[in-house]
C-alpha cells in the first residue's frame, strides 16, 4: 500500500483551507447576545415604560417592593434568569465558541489550550442547577401574576 506524504503547514489561529464562511454563525451569536444583554440592561435601569394599560413586562413583573426599593424593580428579579441563561449547558457552546473562539469550528485552528482541571467557566456552569431553582421560583410568580392579571379582566 503506498503512502503520500502530505506537507504539514502550521497555521495561525483561525487560519484555515476552509472555503466557506464559517465565522458567519458565531458573528450572528455574539450580536445577538450582546444586543440582548445591552437591551436588557437598559430596560433595567431605565425603571419606566414597563407597563401598558394591563400588560407589564416581564422584566418588571412582579411589581414587588417597590415602595422601599430605591432602584429599578427589574434588578431584583433579571439576574436570575441572566444566570441561568450564563450558565447553561446549550449556551455553553454558543458563547465558548462565538465569544472565546473554543473550538472556532470543525477543521479550524484554535488557541492552544492545557486542561487543567474544573476552574474558571466551568466551575461557573456547576452553578446551573441553583440558578434554576432560583428562576423555578420566578416561573411560579410570574404564573401567579399571570393569573392576577386574567382574573382582573373577568
Amino acid at each position: 500500500m503506498a503512502h503520500a506524504q502530505l506537507p504539514l503547514v502550521r497555521r495561525r489561529f483561525g487560519e484555515t483551507m476552509r472555503r466557506d464562511r464559517w465565522w458567519v454563525q458565531p458573528a450572528i451569536v455574539v450580536v445577538l447576545l450582546s444586543s440582548f444583554l445591552i437591551y436588557s440592561t437598559w430596560a433595567a435601569f431605565q425603571g419606566q415604560y414597563y407597563e401598558w394599560g394591563p400588560y407589564l413586562s416581564p422584566f418588571y413583573s412582579p411589581l414587588i417592593l417597590t415602595h422601599w426599593w430605591p432602584l429599578s424593580p427589574a434588578l431584583l428579579i433579571l439576574w436570575v434568569p441572566a444566570g441561568f441563561r450564563l450558565t447553561c449547558y446549550y449556551y455553553r457552546k454558543a458563547y465558548y465558541r462565538s465569544l472565546f473562539a473554543t473550538p472556532a469550528a470543525c477543521s479550524v485552528r484554535c488557541r492552544p489550550q492545557h486542561y487543567r482541571g474544573e476552574q474558571g467557566l466551568l466551575r461557573f456552569q456547576n452553578l446551573h442547577r441553583y440558578f434554576l431553582y432560583l428562576a423555578l421560583v420566578l416561573v411560579v410568580i410570574l404564573w401567579i401574576d399571570a393569573i392576577i392579571l386574567v382574573a382582573d379582566f373577568q
